[in-house]
């Protein structure tokens, strides 16, 4: 009856340690992981949105700029001297050498007529009358005329930007041809993913760019129409029996429609991970809680049975300690073994130096190799001195020490690690060191994560054939010193130079930066007693200075 009384309890036990465990984990489970995939799905969504703003907005700038250069052109000199074909060339290469956006250039009458034109096309347009054509009509009524991608004379597809100017009593038609290839990189950077597409169609559901995936311009895509879209807007369709999350926008200038494609299965990916790493965890904890709860009941059970179990897990906690305490002592000795021929191989390395410079040796036609080889040894001892450090941090917890530090010596060093991607993108690294700097107490290895953050930073805004300068120099008056890391990227733009600082803000495109690099700069700056600030001009780079106090 005992025996059978505490069979009994041992599976009550069991069975309200599970119920008491194992609901409020999948409860718990289940709406972490509904509030993250809703949080997930809008986060992507408003990201597409963000992205395909962006894109059609960069269309609309790139039109209205290629407008504005077009319309001063036409209002800056008379048909007279454009129509002057050697003029009209002149200007043309003129415009070709800070743009390459236009790709011919044409003046045209009142009544059609082609009176000038420049182009790769010249035999073909030269003697051609316009007065049929809907563009013509188009920018006659307008003033202003962007067109569609249309074959025209030439037989290709292109699209051209007219502006009329009215002088003396009459009418006259500036006309450029645009490279398309422009708006074709532009739409094409909003391509992401091995399934996403982005292209633009007018209001007649027409391509005007070609699309990654099928479709030709001035043919239907192979997608759902969104030539009537008025606003931004992000929804997951089902087209050719597959489901996309479509991102549009409206390219305001032309009436263009900005279409961008992405495949929830990539974008989606770690929201899928995420639940599988949740269902794993999740069975992972059932069973523990189940083993657990065996373990535990029937450890219970026995020790109400038998009051020597206590005492026998009681024995086996202090062993597993004294194993712990004796693998402690063990890594400890170990660090000091290797520590004592460590210190001989340094001690050596050192003689062997003196003898290089003895007058002898000097003159040997390998004592080069043998200066390096024993500059080798002795920074690999600094190495494994290093490591055998970090064994005795397993014995003994270590607290970071502040260290008297050469910042020149720590630049160098930060240097070393990025000399190699420098070089690979032919980017120079110019090191301007004061020779006066004097020592500071500060930690190295902070410090020096914020020049490898700055650096690489540079390099990244450069990107190829650049330069990074570095200054270092001593302010006795004040009692700092400043380091200025300079670059001759593209500058960062001024509208968002006061928001750099700020965690998870970047400029860098999408997946190629988290924004928290200048952020934990700007802090470990701060936490070190110093300051950092940034000037920047579009065009002329970018300077970092950093200002430390001499301690």
């Amino acid at each position: 009856m005992e025996a059978q009384h505490y069979k009994k309890l041992w599976w009550d036990i069991i069975l309200a340690t599970l119920s008491f465990s194992v609901i409020p984990l999948f409860i718990l489970g289940g709406v972490i992981y509904h509030q993250f995939s809703v949080s997930y799905t809008a986060k992507i969504k408003e990201n597409m949105k963000t992205l395909a703003e962006n894109r059609a907005g960069s269309v609309d700038l790139f039109l209205d700029e290629r407008i504005a250069q077009l319309t001063s052109l036409a209002n800056t000199h008379s048909i007279e001297q454009l129509r002057n074909e050697d003029y009209l060339n002149r200007v043309f290469n003129i415009i070709q050498t800070r743009s390459k956006s236009f790709l011919d250039l044409g003046v045209i009458d009142g009544e059609g007529n082609h009176l000038a034109y420049v182009g790769p096309y010249y035999n073909i347009l030269k003697k051609v009358n316009y007065k049929d054509e809907p563009w013509f009509h188009e920018v006659m009524a307008t003033g202003i005329y962007v067109s569609d991608v249309f074959l025209g004379f030439r037989k290709v597809p292109h699209f051209i930007i007219a502006v009329l100017v009215r002088e003396k009593n009459q009418s006259w038609i500036l006309r450029a041809t645009i490279d398309s290839d422009v708006i074709e990189n532009i739409v094409r950077a909003a391509w992401i993913g091995k399934k996403g597409d982005a292209f633009i169609i007018n209001r007649s559901n027409v391509l005007q760019t070609t699309p990654r995936f099928g479709g030709k311009v001035m043919e239907p895509p192979q997608a759902p129409d969104f030539a009537s879209a008025t606003g931004t807007m992000v929804e997951e369709m089902t087209f050719d029996e597959e489901t996309f999350l479509f991102a549009s926008s409206p390219i305001k200038l032309k009436k263009w429609v900005l279409v961008i494609r992405e495949a929830p299965t990539e974008q989606l990916t770690p929201l899928l991970q995420a639940r599988f790493l949740a269902a794993l965890i999740a069975l992972g904890g059932v069973l523990l809680i189940i083993i657990g709860a065996f373990f535990t009941t029937r450890a219970m059970m026995k020790e109400l049975v038998r009051m020597e179990r206590k005492k026998a897990a009681s024995d086996e906690m202090v062993m597993q300690s004294s194993k712990m305490a004796a693998l402690g002592k063990m890594a400890a000795g170990i660090a000091h073994e290797i520590n004592n021929p460590l210190a001989v191989i340094g001690e050596k390395a050192g003689w062997i130096k003196d003898l290089l410079g003895m007058e002898d040796v000097a003159k040997s036609e390998n004592f080069q190799e043998l200066s390096d080889a024993v500059n080798k040894i002795e920074y690999h001892v600094v190495r494994a001195k290093t490591v055998t450090h970090r064994l005795l941090g397993f014995a003994r917890r270590m607290e970071p020490l502040a260290e008297r530090v050469s910042i020149n010596s720590v630049l160098e060093e930060s240097i070393e690690f990025l000399k190699n991607e420098a070089r690979y993108r032919n980017i120079e690294i110019v090191a301007n060191y004061a020779p006066d700097l004097p020592l500071t107490t500060t930690d190295p290895t902070q410090l020096q994560q914020v020049f490898l953050n700055l650096l690489n930073n540079a390099i990244d805004a450069i990107g190829k054939d650049g330069e990074i300068t570095i200054n270092t120099r001593s302010i006795p008056k004040n009692n700092v010193l400043t380091i200025e890391i300079h670059d001759n990227g593209p500058g960062i733009p001024k509208e968002v130079l006061d928001k750099i600082f700020d965690p998870f803000f970047t400029t860098k495109e999408v997946g190629k930066g988290t924004g928290l690099g200048l952020s934990i700069s700007y802090s470990i700056i701060e936490k070190l007693g110093g300051n950092i600030m940034v000037a920047s001009e579009e065009g002329k780079g970018t300077t970092f200075t950093i200002y430390l106090p001499v301690r």
